[in-house]
């Protein structure tokens, strides 16, 4: 597939062809209306381009390191040649390892299962539960909770100070998403690399919200591993990517124990099984892996690549801008932020509407508009607490808690685009806030199950 022409300015890219861009959709007022999916921090839709070389490759599917048959070891070829394309993308180190994975969770727990013992792990309160909450699963490694910085300066600066006050000076890892999935604000990764590496102490870059938005680079950054999903990278095939330093993943025992991992295994004279285990990324990657899914994520790469990152960015920043100046002009709307109005940040803005429960705000935006955006807390509680100056209730599995329609809830709206997002949509979503800030909803909205949901009698 050719690469999408630029919009009338050059520095700025046209919209990237996704799946889903014409799909229709019923208003629950009558009629339909294309879809505007705005949920992107969520779930990006598939690109054209990774769906029409998924397809391409489906045919010639096969079981990748395990046949002598022509399509295994196209299959392997594909899938090897995949961790090149991502390592590429990544800006790895040559002596880094890929490791494919299903998420940006899977990813993290990995990392935690091979940190060695007596590891000290320092995590900002702000982060995402992928990357706040695998830490704590082992008995032998410590987690310092730092608390949520207000600016760039302060998140450094705490760091600096947890980091300095670490008794013993042992292993100590550094966590830290690149932006945030519910402010969309950028984190200073160079400032906190540095930091850390003063400090003696390694850095792992949650790149789940970061990589789709803006290019990552391992090397010139200095991380020692970055994590990130395809399935926020437009390619929804359920992979994920582990990359950086290869020796504690080769010194730890395999994330999973099973084929793949194993480079021999034999019976000893007691019973027992000697296990000699790969020292690559196949270490961490037993059973047989996701083929369409790693090859997704790199078709991703090299279409985000080849798109031009400048150009992407460029456009999003406009949408961004639209966005901001619209729900400016709504008083009754509080975009939130921890670094403030000016902070850059990636396509993802949370916001609170007075007088109104986001469940309801969120329900009537896809009922009588067709845009679908999310609400809740996001899967980064802590977070959103701090950020809304209040305890809400319990909002059970990343939802909004039971509410009434109407009702003040501590809980937010989240809108969230990028490389697929027409203009249309973004104005539309504005256009769809204003509107019902103004004169209400249209239709009757009724709680079940916790949500807000239409009344149809």
């Amino acid at each position: 597939m050719s690469v999408p022409t630029l919009a009338a300015d050059p520095s700025v890219c046209a919209p990237l062809p996704v799946l889903g861009r014409d799909v229709l959709v019923p208003l629950v007022t009558g009629g339909e209306v294309t879809y505007a999916a705005l949920d992107y921090a969520a779930s990006a839709p598939a690109l054209q381009r990774v769906w029409d070389d998924v397809a391409a490759y489906a045919p010639y599917y096969g079981s990748v390191h395990r046949g002598a048959g022509y399509l295994s070891q196209l299959s392997t070829d594909l899938f090897e040649n995949s961790r090149g394309d991502v390592a590429a993308f990544l800006g790895c180190r040559p002596d880094d390892q890929v490791v494919f994975t299903r998420s940006t969770t899977d990813s993290l727990n990995l990392l935690a299962a091979v940190l060695p013992a007596g590891t000290r792990v320092f995590v900002f309160e702000t982060e995402h539960h992928a990357s706040l909450l695998p830490w704590e699963r082992r008995d032998d490694v410590e987690v310092t909770y730092l608390a949520a910085p207000r600016s760039h300066r302060e998140a450094v600066e705490t760091l600096e100070r947890a980091l300095a006050a670490r008794e013993p000076h042992g292993p100590a890892l550094v966590c830290v998403t690149g932006a945030s999935n519910v402010t969309g604000e950028l984190w200073p990764v160079r400032e906190l690399t540095a930091a850390a590496h003063a400090h003696g102490a390694r850095i792992v870059l949650d790149a789940a919200q970061l990589a789709p938005h803006h290019p990552v680079d391992v090397a010139e950054w200095d991380v020692d591993w970055v994590a990130f999903s395809g399935h926020k990278l437009y390619a929804p095939f359920g992979s994920g990517v582990l990359a950086g330093r290869a020796d504690w993943l080769r010194d730890a025992e395999p994330y999973l124990a099973g084929g793949g991992a194993s480079r021999t295994v034999a019976r000893r004279g007691d019973g027992g099984v000697d296990v000699e285990w790969h020292t690559t990324a196949a270490r961490h990657e037993a059973g047989s892996p996701n083929v369409i899914g790693v090859y997704a994520i790199a078709s991703a790469c090299k279409a985000l690549t080849e798109a031009g990152f400048d150009a992407l960015v460029a456009r999003e920043r406009q949408l961004i801008e639209a966005v901001r100046r619209g729900l400016a002009q709504v008083p009754e709307v509080r975009v939130l932020s921890l670094f403030g109005d000016d902070a850059p940040r990636v396509g993802v803005l949370s916001f609170v509407v007075e007088g109104w429960n986001s469940s309801h705000f969120a329900a009537a935006l896809s009922a009588e508009y067709g845009i679908g955006v999310r609400d809740g807390l996001f899967c980064a509680h802590p977070l959103v607490r701090t950020l809304l100056g209040g305890e809400p209730q319990d909002p059970g599995e990343c939802g909004a808690p039971e509410a009434a329609p109407g009702e003040k809830s501590l809980n937010a709206i989240r809108v969230s685009f990028g490389a697929g997002t027409p203009d249309e949509h973004v104005e539309r979503f504005v256009g769809a806030v204003k509107e019902l800030v103004r004169d209400g909803a249209k239709w009757s909205y009724r709680t079940e199950d916790g949500r807000c949901v239409p009344d149809r009698g």
